[in-house]
């Protein structure tokens, strides 16, 4: 398959799986409410993330580094937030 087509298809990925996160970012900012929210998990999913995004600038694939700049910055403000408005 031509790598163009790839490409394109990384990018409908890219979108389709950031947009499923910005709808729990958007509630927990507008609620404040991060009880359902696991910290483990976020930090987990963060450090993750940025290496997802190192390695798309590795293999220089626009689509990797499109997704991953994105979901490193909203997933940073999930762990934020967890912090912020956790009740101690």
């Amino acid at each position: 398959m031509n790598s163009n087509y790839i490409e394109i298809l990384g990018f409908i990925a890219a979108i389709l799986t950031t947009a499923a996160f910005l709808p729990q970012v958007y509630k927990t900012w507008k609620t404040k409410d991060v009880s359902g929210l696991s910290m483990p998990m976020l930090i987990i999913f963060f450090v993750g993330i940025v290496f997802w995004l190192i390695y798309g600038f590795y293999k220089e694939s626009p689509s990797m580094i499109f997704a991953n700049s994105i979901t490193t910055i909203t997933s940073f403000m999930l762990v934020y937030f967890k912090f912020k408005y956790e009740k101690r």
